[in-house]
């Protein structure tokens, strides 16, 4: 029989032998460090925007001439390439879109995919637009100078094939007399008017969205919004409603019940948790209809419409 102090020798050590065979404990995620932005806009070629560590550049497409239903589609209303990095476990997280014409798409995919930037999303933003326009959602991790060098070739392959910067070309406005005052009120949020177009973006403050160990925020893509111009009583909205799976149906029916057309419905992102969809829309009718339509719609998003 094993006297009773041995017994309890025997024990420590069969835990401390244990213990030294089990699998490590996990190491605590390591805190991203931050984007050098000063080289961000070296790289890039033109100066960005910084917002919570988060960094972004925007190109306007002034050299084209879109026109959907009358209305001219300036840059406001949607007509802009983007690319944002964030910081990540790989160094930055790439999340942008780009606008390209139909005879460009083969030749900017092929650069993009050379280039070892993905594909994350194809799709239209308009219906019945002239010329027809595309938008192709981009994404990539990595080091946030590698990054940047990726997205420098993909928009000097765009130059390329324009003849010319898109945002050097001279910037359109149009003429608007909207009540951009109740907008804001039925909207819940004041926007910013640029060009003759009065634009409200709304965040998803309520959905913890992320990507590839990051963060993905409003400033990265993820949010709503509405671009209007016109008139009180020939208005035109465009916008993007950014959702949940169970929330798509009752914003589909809430927008074309009131006549307000859903042009498009797709992914803008791969490997984002939880997953979600984002929704064109494209309306033309008296301001205070198309406001009741989007507020109809945006009672539908959120903890309170489940």
């Amino acid at each position: 029989m094993i006297p009773t102090f041995t017994r309890h020798l025997l024990v420590v050590a069969i835990a401390v032998i244990a213990s030294a065979c089990a699998a490590p404990t996990p190491a605590p995620a390591p805190k991203h460090g931050p984007l050098e932005t000063a080289m961000l806009e070296r790289v890039l070629g033109m100066p960005g925007t910084v917002q919570a560590g988060e960094f972004k550049v925007t190109i306007p497409q002034n050299d084209l001439d879109i026109r959907v239903d009358g209305f001219a589609i300036v840059p406001p209303m949607g007509l802009g390439s983007w690319a944002a990095f964030t910081p990540g476990p790989r160094g930055a997280v790439l999340m942008g879109d780009l606008v390209v014409q139909e005879t460009e798409l083969a030749a900017v995919q092929a650069t993009l995919v050379q280039h070892g930037l993905r594909v994350t999303g194809l799709h239209n933003h308009f219906a019945r637009e002239t010329p027809s326009i595309l938008f192709m959602h981009i994404g990539g991790e990595g080091p946030a100078d590698s990054l940047a060098h990726r997205v420098r070739a993909v928009l000097d392959r765009i130059r390329a094939l324009r003849g010319g910067d898109p945002a050097a070309a001279p910037a359109r406005s149009v003429n608007s007399a909207l009540d951009t005052a109740a907008i804001a009120r039925g909207l819940g949020a004041h926007g910013q008017s640029a060009r003759g177009v009065y634009r409200i973006t709304l965040g998803r403050p309520d959905v913890a969205l992320t990507a590839h160990g990051a963060s993905v925020s409003s400033f990265l893509g993820f949010n709503t919004w509405a671009a209007w111009q016109g008139t009180e009583d020939r208005a035109a909205v465009a916008g993007d409603f950014a959702m949940l799976a169970h929330e798509v149906a009752p914003v589909v029916e809430a927008l074309v019940t009131r006549g307000i057309e859903v042009v498009a419905l797709h992914n803008h992102m791969t490997h984002e948790e939880p997953t979600i969809y984002f929704l064109h829309y494209w309306g033309v009718g008296r301001q205070a209809d198309l406001l009741a339509a989007l507020r109809a719609a945006l009672a539908n998003l959120g903890p309170a419409a489940r």
